[in-house]
């Protein structure tokens, strides 16, 4: 039987003017299976295909939908093709168009398709959607800055924090484990999300998001193995260029 674990170590600092909470915090993922069925899986991961809105440098995030643009597809086609033989047991996607654009080419072949929401991009609040402008783009870099130094309870106004989304993806990714008999499956996200993701899925502190690199339509291969996720193939874009 599998059960999923989650244990959380929260961290307080100070200052001359008091307590302040939760500066950054930890979170484990543990897995505990049965010995006598040993979990066996591996994850291809991606990001979805290029928009115009990734071209034009706007901020998506969850609540903007956009479509694939022409390289978009043209980057799903490039995919599909280098990776097509591959025995994918389900592909899962978000509940954003751009996320089911980008996996379209495997509809004909006999794989199931499954939306999980847990897997959408995070919210970014006012500046989704949003031409970027010097305040904007100051905002969204101050952001990211806060979240490297660990300030992972802080969000753009409306949006979503980073201990927030990792909360709804341990959701996720539970009911992916939970699919004891997909051994190989296909996962397509976004950029933001996809980077706390990896954390969740390698262990690593949410404050070091940013180490995990990635571009449209890049591939990550995950194997689960001795309690874990091992990264086999990092941010690799070769299939773009074949």
């Amino acid at each position: 039987m599998l059960s999923a674990v989650f244990i959380v170590f929260t961290h307080r600092s100070f200052n001359a003017s008091g307590l302040i909470f939760a500066a950054s915090v930890k979170i484990l993922f543990t897995l505990v299976q049965s010995t006598s069925h040993p979990i066996n899986k591996t994850i291809y991961l991606i990001r979805h295909g290029e928009t115009d809105f990734n071209r034009l440098g706007i901020v998506q995030g969850s609540g903007v939908d956009t479509d694939l643009n022409e390289t978009g597809n043209l980057q799903a086609q490039a995919f599909f093709k280098h990776y097509r033989h591959v025995p994918f047991d389900k592909i899962y996607v978000s509940s954003l168009k751009r996320t089911k654009q980008t996996v379209a080419p495997f509809i004909d072949l006999p794989i199931p398709i499954e939306i999980i929401p847990e897997l959408n991009e995070i919210n970014w609040g006012i500046i989704e959607g949003a031409t970027p402008t010097p305040e904007s783009s100051q905002l969204f870099t101050d952001m990211l800055e806060a979240w490297r130094n660990g300030n992972l309870n802080q969000c753009v106004e409306g949006g979503e924090t980073p201990n927030e989304l990792y909360a709804r993806q341990q959701r996720g990714l539970q009911k992916i484990m939970e699919k004891r008999e997909e051994r190989c499956i296909l996962i397509c996200m976004h950029g933001r999300a996809m980077r706390s993701f990896l954390c969740l899925l390698t262990g690593n502190s949410l404050a070091k998001m940013d180490d995990f690199g990635h571009s449209n339509v890049c591939l990550y291969i995950l194997e689960y193995r001795e309690q874990g996720f091992h990264i086999l193939l990092n941010n690799d874009t070769a299939h773009l260029n074949a």
